[in-house]
């Protein structure tokens, strides 16, 4: 049944080159961003052609937009369309088209390099009035709640959705997180949709893509009625998977199907309508590549309150506490520093040099719209947050978040917001649209929104390194590599590197203020510096464990004094899907700085393993390489 899937792994490529013993392939050095952003501020770079319900970079160049069936001005196949790319490189955008309806579909990234985006709601036709749901209808979709439409990124403007042969059972908010064999899990979702769940609707179940059988009923699913949708669930190193819905939260044996109950999260519900900003925290040697996930905000709402008829949301302050849980050491919650003001429908992005960046939301109600009166339109949240924080999870506790030198976006950033990290290091924000259909306006406070920002951290403007001797490809353990880095690199100080580090990065797939996939894990590395302020740094591979980082496509950045390099693409793992062949770890030699060869040769033509040559590819055969693979490497 794999078969069916596009193998983007067929492609991968091999970490040895024929007739080249103990060499390993490596990628040209990283350039410089091609713009520059003001520190700290948000800058628009245009409109988007559907709004940013869904959002998730495919390669270094494009980045996807999937929003719900609605009347969108963009056109395609005679219909409205509710899907797009965005080229980086050109600006240009394509529309594209999902066929059935997205509205509220969960996505994420197979081991094999190919994006799914499942599940949705029924088709509807203006005003998000259902309609015929074979598509005979004036938006032309058909009903969406069983599909799964698959996505080969590409960038030459070729590639589309396409829906597989395979369905789901009918799932409105599923929530998806890849497998340490790439393949995915789908957790959760409603039939027919609602503001919050009923149990005439619930479907309390889980599956597997590729299919492995009946879906399998959750207890903690079925049980955490009315606020169960978009369930937060991670991966954890030890293979069991955290799921978090309402109140409760239980470690998932997914081939065992059992349930081990943890604490109940303290102080407010943190998943979906509440919509807390959660993320897992950077995995790093430091902390032994121990998980830990925080959330922040959301709403403190008992489960009889989400249906009452008292119940005004838009008046209801958003929650400002903070708690972490490190699941696989303990299964009680810890609070951590509070936010600045209370806040739901907060995106937390990864940033490359390690803080996290906290984006989106508002002070008051939830996620969701409706018509009812007491609405602000038909948003159910108030009080847009407009400025941005940062947090730092190595801070003092009481110090770890702050907005030191950001400015306020003017955008109010509401329910259907999404947001991700780009390559280059900046964050691009789109979307809100707390609307039943497309409604722009001077008379609306919360419209469509198609304006498209993007915010700069505070390395943005720096020289960014440009390390030589990366590789295109990670396994889980195997040979250390090498990577050099000049005095430029290096800021013109050899100290330097000994904070020098690499770090694999996923951006995930952003909606409903998560970011589905999104996980950060730093190598293990040491160092030979030289007294001429050059240095080479040894790297191990991925851990052996692909738990603590599923396979499939990411980025590799190398960060120096806190300024990240240009994200370069990388798959990890074998880029088929199946079970991954850890390897035994290569050794690492002893960090020191020492003076440079004799020879008073580059530093930079020692790379590889000790003993062997790097091979350096030309950007023009690595792109002849790349094309003959299919497109795993893109973009350079």
């Amino acid at each position: 049944m794999w078969a069916l899937l596009h193998p983007l792994a067929t492609l991968a490529i091999s970490a040895s080159v024929a007739g080249s013993a103990g060499a390993q392939l490596t990628i040209p050095a990283p350039g410089q961003p091609s713009r520059k952003g003001t520190i700290g501020a948000f800058e628009i770079i245009g409109d988007s052609l559907v709004s940013a319900q869904q959002l998730f970079v495919g390669t270094p160049e494009t980045v996807y937009f999937v929003d719900k069936a609605e009347n969108n001005p963009a056109q395609i196949a005679g219909h409205p369309a509710w899907a797009s790319e965005w080229s980086l490189a050109s600006n240009n955008q394509r529309p594209m088209d999902v066929v059935t309806n997205s509205f509220c579909a969960g996505g994420n990234v197979l081991g094999n390099g190919t994006w799914m985006n499942v599940g949705g709601n029924q088709a509807v036709t203006y005003g998000g009035v259902a309609a015929s749901q074979d598509g005979n209808n004036a938006f032309g979709d058909a009903d969406g709640r069983q599909s799964i439409r698959l996505l080969d990124p590409c960038d030459d403007g070729t590639c589309d959705w396409n829906l597989s042969p395979h369905q789901v059972g009918q799932r409105w908010y599923p929530t998806l997180e890849t497998l340490e064999d790439g393949t995915m899990i789908i957790l959760g979702g409603c039939q027919f949709g609602g503001y919050v769940n009923a149990e005439f609707q619930d479907n309390p179940t889980y599956e597997f893509f590729p299919p492995r059988g009946e879906p399998i009923r959750s207890r903690i699913l079925a049980t955490t009625l009315p606020a169960n949708l978009f369930p937060l669930t991670w991966l954890l190193p030890s293979g069991l998977l955290l799921v978090q819905s309402n109140w409760a939260t239980v470690l998932l044996n997914y081939t065992s199907h059992k349930e081990i109950p943890l604490d109940n999260i303290p102080d407010a519900v943190r998943v979906y309508p509440a919509s807390a900003g959660t993320t897992m925290l950077p995995l790093t040697p430091a902390n032994n590549y121990t998980a830990t996930i925080l959330f922040c905000g959301g709403s403190n709402i008992q489960p009889e309150r989400w249906t009452s008829s008292s119940f005004i949301i838009p008046t209801y302050a958003a929650s400002a506490s903070c708690v972490t849980l490190t699941p696989d050491v303990s299964g009680s919650y810890t609070s951590d520093d509070p936010l600045p003001e209370g806040r739901s429908m907060l995106n937390f992005i990864l940033l490359p040099d390690g803080k996290v960046f906290g984006v989106n939301g508002a002070k008051m109600g939830t996620a969701g719209y409706g018509n009812d009166s007491w609405a602000i339109g038909q948003s159910y949240a108030d009080g847009p947050v407009l400025l941005p924080i940062m947090y730092d999870p190595n801070a003092p506790s009481g110090q770890k978040f702050s907005r030191d030198g950001m400015e306020a976006s003017t955008v109010p950033r509401m329910y259907h917001s999404s947001a991700t990290l780009l390559p280059d290091g900046s964050v691009m924000i789109s979307g809100s649209n707390p609307n039943a259909d497309y409604i722009v306006g001077p008379d609306v406070t919360y419209p469509t929104e198609y304006r498209t920002e993007l915010f700069y951290p505070s390395y943005y403007n720096e020289r960014r390194p440009e390390p030589e001797g990366l590789i295109p490809q990670l396994s889980y353990g195997g040979p250390t590599f090498d990577i050099q880095l000049d005095s430029d690199d290096l800021f013109g100080d050899i100290n330097n590197v000994k904070e020098a580090r690499v770090v694999i990065l996923r951006t995930g797939f952003s909606t409903h203020a998560m970011n589905m996939g999104q996980r950060y894990l730093q190598l293990e590395s040491s160092y030979t510096g030289y007294s001429n302020n050059t240095a080479t740094l040894h790297v191990r591979q991925m851990p052996p464990n692909p738990r603590l980082f599923a396979p499939g496509p990411a980025f590799v950045f190398v960060v120096v004094n806190g300024v990240p390099s240009i994200g370069q693409p990388v798959m990890i793992g074998s880029g088929q899907l199946g079970p991954q062949e850890p390897q035994p770890q290569g050794d690492l030699p002893s960090s020191l700085i020492q003076q440079p060869p004799s020879d008073n040769s580059d530093s930079r033509d020692n790379g590889g393993l000790p003993g062997a040559s790097s091979l350096s590819l030309s950007k023009m055969t690595l792109c002849a390489f790349a094309t003959a693979l299919g497109g795993l490497i893109i973009g350079w």
